[in-house]
């Protein structure tokens, strides 16, 4: 669990031990906007608390430790609720990984939820600490925008290193074609399925949150 508490004048950055160290940050009259991060979803217990201390619905807590979700968007009295997929390559064989991400955007916090810990954000943490752009000097709502704007950044590093391995291997198919070019066309497919799966809905998402 780690937090990063922020506004134009002032940054603080810490690894919290507990889920009580985070609930003092739900309050409405801070000035500054609170970012809490939890990589690992699969602790009942903790997540539980984490809920019950923020006043999230349970079914919603639920929807963030059933990684099989759909790209989504749930909006409440005091939150909204967005569940995202994070894609990346498999470097051995160029597999296509989808890890879900939760974000609870309220008044002056966001909750972040990653399967475990990938460093898709760590640009933001950086822009945070530098005090680059805007990001200090606006509230929650623009953090989370940040956030979603990372993992769609990341879908376009995804297309390029497609579409390189499909210009790779029409030239395989027009000078050698082998056997395993079919397996290959295969791997692309289910590749693009992936991705499709996770972008498509996305568009519900952002027109949603818009």
């Amino acid at each position: 669990i780690t937090i990063i508490e922020y506004n134009e004048g002032c940054f603080r950055e810490q690894e919290a031990k507990s889920i009580e160290e985070c609930l003092p940050l739900k309050d409405k009259n801070r000035s500054t906007v609170a970012w809490i991060n939890i990589d690992g979803i699969h602790q009942g217990e903790i997540l539980g608390k984490l809920g019950e201390g923020f006043g999230l619905h349970p079914l919603i807590v639920e929807d963030i430790m059933n990684t099989d979700q759909r790209p989504k968007i749930e909006d409440f009295e005091t939150y909204s609720c967005l569940v995202l997929k994070i894609l990346y390559c498999n470097g051995k064989d160029g597999e296509i990984i989808s890890e879900q991400v939760s974000l609870i955007l309220g008044q002056n916090f966001v909750i972040s939820f990653q399967e475990k810990e990938v460093g898709i954000f760590q640009v933001i943490r950086d822009r945070i600490r530098a005090n680059k752009g805007r990001i200090r000097k606006v509230g929650a709502d623009y953090l989370a925008y940040c956030l979603i704007d990372a993992i769609v950044d990341n879908y376009f590093i995804i297309m390029e290193t497609m579409g390189e391995k499909i210009e790779l291997l029409e030239d395989e198919l027009v000078k050698e074609p082998t056997p395993g070019i079919l397996r290959t066309i295969y791997n692309l497919k289910r590749n693009m399925i992936v991705l499709r799966r996770s972008v498509w809905p996305l568009r519900e998402v952002i027109g949603g949150l818009e």
